[in-house]
C-alpha cells in the first residue's frame, strides 16, 4: 500500500515531517506504485500523478521543491517552488506550505529544523555527498547555531548491506570533517568479501553532526534494503525513489 509515514520525531508546533512508502515489491517493476522521481525511467505521467497525490495526502502542503540531486554539496534556499528543479543536494526554507524534500533509494535522507520551527531543511547524504560536506553546508545555512538544531534520519541502506571498497574508508579517514579517526574506523566493519568493508552511513552522519554541535539527532533505524516499503537501488535496479520531506503548516 502506498502512502506516507510520519517521522517518529518530536517536532516543534506547526511542523510536519514524513517519508513516503510504496508497494514496490508487489508492482510489475521496481517503480512500484508510488515513485516520486522523474529521472529514473518511469512513466512521467505516473510520476506527476503521484506527486499530486502526495499533496493531497499531506494537510497544509501546497507545494514541494524537488531537486536535481547530483551527490554534491550545494544547498538551495527555498522561498517559492521552482518548476525546473535546481541542481542541489539539500534545501532550506521557511515559507509555510512549501516542503523541502529529497529523493532516495539507499542514500541517507536527513531532515532538519530549528528549535523554534522557523527554518526547515532536507539533505541527501550518500557517501559522496556526506564526505564532501552536504550536511556541514546544511547546518551552516541555518540562522540558528548548531546546538539549536534538530535532525532526523529517514530510511537508508544499513551497514549489514552497504559494502564499499577500501578506498571509500580511506577517503573518510583522510578528509571527513568532524569525527575522530577512531570513531570513523568504528563505522567500518570488515566484510566477508576480501578487501571490502561494511559502511555505517547513518553512524558517520550522526558523528559529524554531533561534532558540529547538533546534539539532537534522531535515527529512525529504517532500512531501505530490508524493508520493501522503501525503494532500494542495491536491492532492485532500476527502481523508484522514496521522498522524505518536511514543511511548515500554514
Amino acid at each position: 500500500m502506498s502512502g506516507i509515514l510520519p517521522a517518529d520525531w518530536d517536532l516543534p508546533s506547526g511542523l510536519r515531517a514524513i517519508t513516503t512508502i510504496c508497494s514496490a515489491s508487489q508492482g510489475q517493476s521496481g517503480y512500484g506504485d508510488f515513485n516520486l522521481a522523474a529521472h529514473v525511467g518511469d512513466d512521467l505521467r505516473g510520476v506527476e500523478y503521484n506527486r499530486k497525490l502526495l499533496l493531497q495526502q499531506c494537510d497544509g502542503l501546497a507545494g514541494v521543491q524537488w531537486l536535481e540531486q547530483v551527490h554534491g554539496t550545494h544547498v538551495h534556499f527555498v522561498d517559492k517552488v521552482i518548476t525546473e528543479a535546481p541542481v542541489a543536494d539539500a534545501a532550506i526554507g521557511s515559507a509555510a506550505g512549501i516542503a523541502c524534500a529529497v529523493l532516495t533509494a539507499d542514500c541517507l535522507p536527513v531532515l532538519f529544523c530549528s528549535s523554534s520551527g522557523s527554518q526547515i531543511a532536507a539533505a541527501h547524504a550518500g557517501w559522496r555527498g556526506l564526505l564532501g560536506g552536504v550536511l556541514l553546508n546544511t547546518v551552516k545555512a541555518f540562522a540558528d547555531e548548531p546546538f539549536a538544531l534538530h535532525a532526523w534520519f529517514g530510511p537508508c541502506i544499513r551497514q549489514a548491506h552497504f559494502e564499499v571498497g577500501a578506498e571509500v574508508r580511506e577517503k573518510f579517514l583522510s578528509s571527513f570533517v568532524g569525527p575522530s579517526a577512531s570513531d570513523i574506523e568504528a563505522a567500518f566493519e570488515t566484510s566477508a568479501s576480501s578487501g571490502r568493508y561494511l559502511c555505517d552511513l547513518a553512524a558517520l552522519a550522526a558523528l559529524q553532526l554531533r561534532a558540529l554541535g547538533v546534539q539532537n539527532v534522531i535515527d529512525s533505524g529504517l532500512c531501505s534494503y530490508d524493508d520493501p516499503r522503501f525503494y532500494s537501488y542495491r536491492r532492485e535496479n532500476p527502481c523508484g525513489r522514496t521522498a522524505t520531506l518536511i514543511y511548515r503548516q500554514p
